[in-house]
């Protein structure tokens, strides 16, 4: 799915919520086929406005899904498993909400579109309710007492209130996130999607017709051979004229014009009786004598011609164009060379009925290489994403070294500032081609059903630095200084090392800096790797 498409549909939704329109949002958002963390936040919002728990308890489940660090979707699904009586749950998204608030009293999700910020002695106060709900009195007290402590935050008497709600065994409401407080894409982003006029209304300020108005290029006007008729004030006769004879050009500037045809009276008669007309999009001049007016009448005011005629648009001769002269086919001709092969033709060729479809690639290249030996035999066709694709066939035994000085060929970099990366299945992040020195290390680990896809990227080596593991961004991250790496959602991130608990060092399309752990998440290749093997 395309982000614009997501974007437009993400910000209708929106609108829909700010309306109160709850069905309409959820009918924006069914169109979304990929979703994001924030839009199934967005639909759970929507159901619990409508009451639909259950429906509200998957979009949250979802939405925990995409982003397992979420402290505000922990909170936002404790307080609905309350509601439909799964404590135990409940408390232990409590617990987990607690836990990715990572120390802080506070989280602000206003970077991330969500006008609401989250304390920590909120997360406590449903904690508490919990507690009430199971009959442990005690252990709700001693919760609320540690929410009391907490610093930060404008709690008013809720605590107090709560206490003393808590003493008398009466059951405490549980929090929530506001209603109608949604996730919002950014508004830069939104104003993007309208169409600007950056040029404006075109205006005509010289002309070769006569009193031309023309103002803009929608909408089009039927274009024929002529010239427009000038407008004159007040009524005048017919300037079109008929030839009552052919007539063959005598001179320089003067037209031949078959009898009979229309033409029209462009200038007046000059000394030498000829007059200007316009005849089949060409100006010359015809003598005076030989035209007639041609035949009108009159019908309610308007000067209507026997014979249609385009207002102001001289009557081409003929309503068929002539056609363009072909050249007669040469039997004697020499053959014409065979056109080298394009891509797309070298790597679908037709194959015969009878064999199975075999996917080959630069064909034309091998052809040449050794027309004797078989291009799939042993081969793989490795596609190589980098600003633009490109593709090559290698045997399956060629080392990573070899293949990287192929792909430096033929992109005319060097092969030192190329960095290959492949993805393993059902992962997001792109795995640096491990092996490239070790002379062991052949196409065909990463290579499969023939095929290999990697994606190469051209950046500085980093020096007397090391790669510890990999992230992909799960948002996108403006800096907020020099000092901070900005990224895009989807990207991925080699991790130098941890500037604390909070923040790390990373390095992103040949940029290094630091930025919000919780901006990304770390995939488990391992397993991965256990599951490919």
């Amino acid at each position: 799915m395309l982000y614009t498409e997501l974007l437009r549909l993400w910000d209708e939704a929106v609108q829909a919520v700010d309306a109160k329109d709850w069905e309409g949002s959820l009918a924006k958002l069914d169109q979304i086929s990929e979703h994001s963390s924030r839009t199934l936040f967005n639909a759970a919002s929507a159901h619990l406005a409508l009451g639909e728990l259950e429906l509200a308890m998957k979009a949250l489940d979802l939405t925990i899904s995409k982003d397992q660090r979420l402290a505000v979707g922990f909170f936002q699904r404790a307080a609905v498993m309350m509601q439909i009586d799964r404590l135990e749950e409940a408390l232990s998204d409590c617990i987990w909400a607690q836990k990715h608030m990572r120390g802080n009293m506070v989280i602000d999700y206003r970077q991330l579109g969500l006008r609401f910020k989250l304390f920590s002695w909120q997360v406590l106060y449903n904690a508490a309710a919990v507690y009430c709900r199971m009959g442990q009195w005690e252990q709700s007290r001693e919760v609320l007492l540690s929410a009391s402590q907490e610093r930060g935050g404008v709690r008013g008497g809720n605590i107090e209130a709560a206490l003393d709600s808590v003493m008398r065994e009466e059951v405490l409401a549980p929090l929530l996130v506001p209603e109608g407080v949604v996730f919002r894409p950014r508004k830069q982003e939104v104003e993007q999607l309208q169409q600007r006029d950056f040029l404006g209304k075109s205006k005509v300020i010289s002309s070769m017709i006569p009193n031309d108005d023309f103002g803009g290029f929608e909408p089009l006007r039927m274009q024929k051979p002529g010239f427009y008729e000038p407008k004159v004030d007040g009524p005048q006769d017919s300037r079109y004229m008929r030839l009552r004879t052919p007539y063959m050009a005598r001179g320089p500037g003067q037209l031949t014009v078959p009898g009979g045809a229309m033409v029209f009276l462009f200038a007046e008669e000059d000394r030498d009786g000829m007059a200007t007309v316009i005849y089949d999009g060409q100006r010359g001049l015809l003598p005076v004598s030989l035209l007639d007016p041609a035949v009108v009448k009159s019908s309610k005011g308007k000067m209507e011609k026997l014979q249609k005629v385009p207002s102001g648009i001289p009557l081409p001769p003929g309503l068929k164009p002539p056609t363009r002269p072909k050249a007669q086919p040469s039997s004697a001709a020499p053959p014409r060379d065979t056109p080298p092969p394009s891509y797309i033709t070298a790597t679908h060729a037709p194959l015969p009925a009878s064999e199975p479809p075999r996917y080959t690639a630069n064909a034309a290249s091998d052809q040449h290489a050794d027309s004797a030996q078989d291009a799939d035999a042993g081969s793989v066709v490795v596609k190589v994403h980098y600003t633009y694709t490109v593709a090559l066939s290698v045997p399956l035994d060629t080392p990573y070294s070899e293949l990287k000085e192929r792909i430096a060929q033929k992109l005319g970099q060097p092969a030192s500032q190329l960095r290959l990366r492949h993805k393993l299945h059902g992962s997001r992040a792109l795995i640096p081609l491990g092996g490239e020195e070790e002379p062991g290390r052949t196409m065909q680990e990463v290579a499969e059903a023939g095929r290999a896809t990697l994606w190469c990227q051209t950046e500085d080596p980093l020096a007397n630095r090391s790669i510890l593991y990999q992230m992909v961004a799960l948002y996108d991250y403006a800096a907020q200084g020099p000092e901070d790496l900005e990224f895009s959602e989807g990207d991925t991130i080699d991790i130098l090392g941890d500037v604390n608990e909070e923040w790390l060092e990373g390095h992103c399309a040949g940029n290094i800096g630091i930025f919000p752990s919780c901006f990304a998440y770390q995939e488990n290749i391992a397993e991965s790797l256990d599951s490919l093997s």
